[in-house]
């Protein structure tokens, strides 16, 4: 059973409130779940790097998570041009390869995900990407993992036809507002947003919806340019 205040930061970090999930972690709370919590705040608000890459730095490194947080900590160095390092890539594809071969059917999933973002964003290379999308959403579906289906949907969506396209984007867009996750439901929007005509009058209440959501959790790569 879950302690109150696991369950509280937990319930606090699907709303985006970041800060306020490690806040309520006490001394002796699971390392990986504060390093998990601090990881996605780093991602979504680009900002906290230090943070996060302290409370990775505190795991046991041969474990299958700290692997899966190094390399998204790497990855995301990439994604967002934030200080990246000479080895970032050589890091990232290493620590998906070591969580998914150490880790349970979970992290195999997620990190067969995210090796495939990896592929998708970093390398372009679609051909690579694809089979590990398809591997991570066969393990997403039979363990209906709804949460995780809507991440690996969300990124085969570009590589499809447009109405099959809008129909995942959609898809993502409500399993991740179903399951309360507020920062990953502000993305939804925005991503399905940009995929409709610019005449469609649900892209501009998507706009409108996602906008004040975005600022308010500072989701950084949602915001405007300074």
């Amino acid at each position: 059973m879950l302690s109150d205040d696991t369950y509280v930061a937990r319930r606090l970090h699907m709303l985006g409130e970041w800060d306020a999930a490690l806040a309520t972690l006490g001394p002796d709370a699971e390392p990986e779940l504060r390093a998990e919590i601090a990881v996605d705040g780093w991602f979504f608000r680009i900002e906290g790097h230090d943070e996060a890459e302290k409370a990775v730095a505190a795991l046991d490194p041969a474990s299958p998570t700290a692997h899966l947080l190094t390399a998204r900590l790497a990855y995301s160095r990439l994604l967002f041009r934030r200080d990246p390092r000479a080895d970032d890539r050589a890091v990232a594809e290493a620590g998906y390869r070591a969580a998914a071969e150490g880790g349970d059917e979970k992290t195999r999933g997620w990190a067969e995900y995210h090796w495939a973002v990896l592929l998708d964003n970093i390398d372009e290379d679609a051909a690579g990407a694809l089979p590990r999308y398809e591997t991570a959403l066969e393990i997403a579906t039979k363990s209906d993992d709804g949460y995780f289906e809507s991440y690996i949907i969300r990124h085969l969506a570009p590589h499809k036809e447009p109405a099959e396209r809008i129909a995942m984007l959609r898809r993502s867009l409500h399993l991740r507002a179903a399951l309360g996750a507020r920062p990953q439901t502000v993305a939804a929007q925005a991503i399905l947003a940009d995929n409709l005509p610019e005449d469609d009058p649900e892209r501009a209440e998507l706009i409108r919806t996602f906008r004040p959501g975005a600022e308010e959790l500072r989701i950084g790569w949602l915001l405007p340019a300074n």
